[in-house]
Order: C-alpha cells, then sequence, then structure tokens
C-alpha cells in the first residue's frame, strides 16, 4: 500500500536546545522525514487564535543525521491548523498554565479534525502523578494532601517515605523522609508552601537501587525494553537530570504485566506516547506530555520505537 504523504506539525522547545545523542523528538522527526512526509516545527507562543479558528506560525523543518548541522530551518509562515494532518505535543514540562493554555489552543485542532498526539484534553486531565493512583493496586502506598498531620502521620507508619511535588520534573522537589527525620516540618513546610498545596507521599521502594524503569508504550503496545535509570551514589533519585544513568534492558513478566494493564486506558484516551515509570514493577508516575529514553534503547537494543510511533499513526489515519 502506497502511503498518503501526511504533513506533521511538532509543536516543542527550540530546536537549537535538543541534545542530539539523546532527544526523542529529533527521533521521532527523523522517522517522518524518511518516510518522506513534511516536517513543521513551532513553540507554544505560535500558536494563535483569530475568529475561533487556531493559526501557527510554523518553520517547515530539515533533519540530519550529523551531529555538526542537525537541522535547517525555513522562516516562519503562517498556517491554519488544517494545513496539518498530525500535531505532536513534544512540549517539555514544565506543566505551567502557559502549557495548559497550549492544550486549549490545540483543542481547536482536534475539532477541527486535526490528529493532536498526546490528546490536548487527556494531557490536561492526567497529571503524572495523579493518573498513576488509578492504577492505586500497582503502588506502593500513597497519599496525596497539604496537611502536615495527615503526611506526619502516614511517615510514622510506613516508617520511610519520599514526599514530591504534584508537579514536579526531572526528579525536582523529591525528599526521602523517614520517622526519626529530624528536617520533617521544614521540608513539609516547602513542599506543601505551608498547607496549601498538595503533595503526594509514598512509602519509599528499596528496588530504586535496581533502578527507576522507563517504560514506553506506544499506540497502546508495550515495547519489550525499559530504560533503568540507576541513583548515582548517595542518592534516592534515579532521574537521568538528577545524575542516574541509563541502563537498557528487557521487560520482566511482573513489568509487562503492569504495563499491559495501563495501555488499554492510554489507547482509549488518546495517549498514544506515554512513559510508564516503575519501580520494583509498581508505578510511580505515568508522563504523558513529553516522555523521553527512546534514544537510549534503540542504541542498546536496535529498536525502532520513533519509526514504531510515526507507522502507528500512518495506520490510524488510513483507516479513518
Amino acid at each position: 500500500m502506497i502511503m498518503k504523504k501526511l504533513n506533521f506539525l511538532i509543536v516543542m522547545d527550540d530546536i537549537a536546545t535538543i541534545n542530539y545523542k539523546k532527544d526523542t523528538s529529533l527521533a521521532m522527526m527523523w522517522a517522518i522525514a524518511d518516510k518522506g512526509h513534511g516536517l513543521y516545527t513551532c513553540g507554544i507562543h505560535d500558536l494563535w487564535l483569530n475568529l475561533g479558528q487556531l493559526h501557527i506560525d510554523a518553520q517547515a523543518t530539515k533533519v540530519f543525521k550529523d551531529p555538526q548541522k542537525f537541522y535547517e530551518l525555513e522562516p516562519k509562515t503562517t498556517h491554519q491548523a488544517t494545513d496539518f494532518d498530525v500535531i505532536l505535543m513534544r512540549k517539555d514540562p514544565p506543566f505551567d498554565m502557559n502549557f495548559i493554555y497550549a492544550t486549549y489552543l490545540l483543542d481547536k485542532a482536534k475539532d477541527a479534525g486535526v490528529l493532536v498526539v498526546n490528546d490536548p484534553s487527556s494531557i490536561r486531565d492526567c497529571n503524572e502523578k495523579l493518573f498513576a493512583t488509578w492504577f492505586s493496586e500497582h503502588m506502593s502506598p500513597t497519599i496525596v494532601t497539604a496537611k502536615q498531620s495527615h503526611i506526619r502521620a502516614f511517615i510514622q507508619e510506613q516508617g520511610d517515605v519520599i514526599v514530591k511535588p504534584l508537579d514536579g520534573m526531572g526528579g525536582m522537589g523529591i525528599f526521602r523522609l523517614t520517622a526519626d527525620s529530624h528536617n520533617i516540618g521544614s521540608t513539609l513546610e516547602l513542599l506543601t508552601q505551608n498547607q496549601s498545596l498538595p503533595i503526594m507521599a509514598q512509602g519509599y521502594l528499596p528496588a530504586i537501587k535496581e533502578g527507576d524503569k522507563r517504560v514506553l508504550i506506544v499506540g497502546g503496545q508495550v515495547v519489550p525494553y525499559c530504560l533503568a535509570r540507576i541513583p548515582a551514589d548517595g542518592e534516592t533519585r534515579g532521574n537521568l537530570a538528577a545524575g542516574g544513568r541509563g541502563v537498557a534492558m528487557p521487560l520482566s513478566d511482573q513489568e509487562r504485566a503492569v504495563a499491559e494493564q495501563v495501555a488499554p486506558i492510554l489507547l482509549e484516551k488518546g495517549l498514544y506516547f506515554v512513559g510508564l515509570d516503575l519501580i520494583g514493577a509498581k508505578i510511580t508516575e505515568i508522563n504523558v506530555t513529553s516522555p523521553t529514553c527512546v534514544r537510549e534503547i534503540d542504541d542498546q537494543f536496535g529498536t525502532h520505537i520513533a519509526v514504531d510511533f510515526i507507522e502507528f499513526i500512518e495506520t490510524y489515519l488510513a483507516a479513518v
């Protein structure tokens, strides 16, 4: 079957700032270009409304597998949303109001018949920490509250916990507290902004020493390999941004079973490219904004995850 040429728009951070060796969005751009599709890029501030119609100031983009020159941009031109068949929302967190406003604007593209991935309303609905609680049977004991009294009682009950903000990224704002910690009060005051902001507290999982494992779920299919992000010495955070190292490995049967339970819900919500984070086969987060780790898994196991993702989109649109 001859595939129709599609026009892809990627909403992302400035392409000049991405990491050539590791960036997942770049892998997607290579896959789009290799398949002969049109490729455009823009930032969230390039989305704008006029009389209720979404317009986009986008740049035609060429990409190359050359670290010295891996992209070439044409001047910005204004397009209607319907000039594109697919819009990939790949803007990195923080998940702030600018990000949320961008999803509202992208709703207009979806309403006009453009495939937006991930679905903008589902991105808003599925906070990466709170969405995990949909699958609480696969989590460490977890509470979400702004109240110090509840968190202190939870720490006494569990003995060893991790506390973290609901909107954090890259391991920022994550603390480990035990029942005999001397800084519980000041830590909770900081994170809850004096009991005005809910945070998450979870029972500590010793399996973090074996890695915080990123499992990718693409078009409802679980990738059979994960990236274990192993904490640096003296750290409790496996995040690569916090100094962890990434080691790709096959999924265990237990990890795959958990991911297979989550996958159909993601598909139903239009969340077609998702990073499920597991520690000891327990869910810690479900990343729906701009999941990464494709390049590391591809490099270590010879997979082509971004190609699989673009082929899923091609198949999806061919069936519509």
